[in-house]
């Protein structure tokens, strides 16, 4: 058996690294006799995935938590929502996204449960924002921009992880999505409200996917660092975003692509 990348685990297959096994499949023994026994092999994290994935400050992952957050708990106090309602919903949109893509791909750590920090911080930013909204000086105009960029460094970290694991780059932008946005689609969803990445809108969800897709090209390419393509995808994210609120650009919906065939006509 060839040794494996230490960088970029193999996926379906079994990895040995570091005394560890890594098994994402079913595997199967051969006793004395030559018979094939069946075995699901455990899974245990190697040391080398959790070396692999992309290092970012501390104060920058707990900025995207509490901007994430932040967004959560004024949402929640648009609704009336009482106080527990609002530290929820605030958890919700600051780590959802981040359990969604740990929960699909069973792999790692629960970043929620590894972290110690996030779920406290989350917790306190909702508290404080919910007891004294006036903090936040003109939200319409600051959290839009929080929320940007938190869903850049989301879109990386969540592809960052899918990445380490080998899975295929499809899966990879993916769980960049997923991880970018899943906090505000499940808020959206326990508010009873259609969320607002499937509405006509401002690019958004299309702008969390360039910069996920930005992320896994560069860094499966080699061009450069994981922190470097990670800043990366925050600029590609941000850009994007801002460029279709600076020219009024929004997502195609089922009369636009009609209108535009029948023209083409």
């Amino acid at each position: 058996m060839t040794a494996p990348n230490p960088y970029r685990l193999p996926s379906n297959r079994v990895a040995i690294a570091a005394n560890h096994v890594l098994c994402t499949g079913i595997v199967q023994t051969c006793n004395s006799k030559d018979s094939i026994l069946p075995a699901v092999a455990a899974m245990t994290v190697t040391s080398h995935a959790s070396d692999a994935m992309v290092a970012i400050p501390f104060w920058l992952e707990m900025f995207a938590v509490v901007a994430a957050s932040i967004s959560g708990v004024l949402v929640a106090r648009e609704h009336k929502l009482d106080l527990v309602g609002a530290v929820a919903l605030a958890v919700v949109c600051g780590l959802g996204g981040g359990l969604l893509r740990d929960m699909t791909l069973q792999v790692g750590n629960v970043y929620i449960l590894n972290q110690p920090m996030a779920l406290p911080l989350s917790i306190a930013t909702a508290a404080i924002i919910y007891i004294f909204p006036a903090i936040v000086d003109k939200p319409e105009k600051l959290i839009p921009l929080l929320d940007i960029i938190s869903v850049g460094i989301y879109a990386a970290t969540g592809a960052d992880k899918a990445l380490v694991y080998g899975f295929a780059p499809a899966v990879c932008i993916m769980m960049g999505f997923f991880t970018a946005v899943g906090g505000g689609m499940l808020r959206d969803g326990f508010m009873g409200v259609v969320p607002g990445i499937f509405q006509r809108t401002n690019f958004y969800a299309i702008a969390a996917i360039a910069g996920s897709t930005s992320y896994v090209c560069l860094v499966m390419s080699g061009i450069m660092s994981n922190v470097a393509a990670l800043v990366v995808c925050v600029v590609v994210t941000m850009g994007l975003r801002w460029l279709s609120l600076r020219f009024d650009i929004k997502s195609p919906t089922e009369e636009d692509i009609a209108r535009f065939l029948h023209h083409k006509k």
